[in-house]
């Protein structure tokens, strides 16, 4: 099956548009379901994390809280930042391309993917791609809202 891709224009600058996105402690404030989110080494932070860092994330998945890990597999600030889930039996792909459409105005495209393990087999082509199919739209939304601070 093919990626799910989702895209807005955002009133931002690119790199302010890239650092809000991209920022672990901020998943909640726009993608549904994530209750906590954060990066774990390598990387000294002051210029952001590095590629091989890990992102934590624990969303709220059938009432119940799961904790997944994905690896920071490329990193390109402020354009491109991409993440690979290595735990778990659903792992998702997830690259993230920021573009200057103007030097207010961004262009922000995010695009996911899954892969099952075990159960996860099961559950990606019949839940899991449906649900982020869904969700896309709403989180791209919620993002922009909060982003242009409507």
């Amino acid at each position: 099956m093919p990626a799910i891709v989702a895209s807005a224009e955002i009133e931002r600058p690119a790199a302010e548009v890239f650092a809000y996105t991209t920022d672990p402690a901020r998943f909640s404030e726009w993608q549904h379901g994530v209750v906590d989110a954060h990066m774990e080494g390598p990387g000294d932070y002051t210029q952001g994390p590095a590629v091989g860092a890990k992102c934590v994330t624990t969303r709220r998945i059938g009432g119940a809280n799961r904790l997944s890990t994905s690896e920071l597999v490329h990193i390109d600030a402020p354009r491109t930042w991409g993440v690979r889930g290595v735990d778990g039996p659903v792992r998702a792909t997830v690259d993230v391309l920021v573009e200057p459409v103007t030097g207010s105005r961004s262009r922000l495209t995010i695009t996911i993917d899954f892969t099952g393990h075990g159960i996860g087999k099961i559950l990606v082509p019949l839940m899991v791609r449906r649900e982020a199919r869904k969700e896309m739209p709403d989180n791209m939304a919620t993002l922009k809202k909060r982003m242009e601070g409507r």
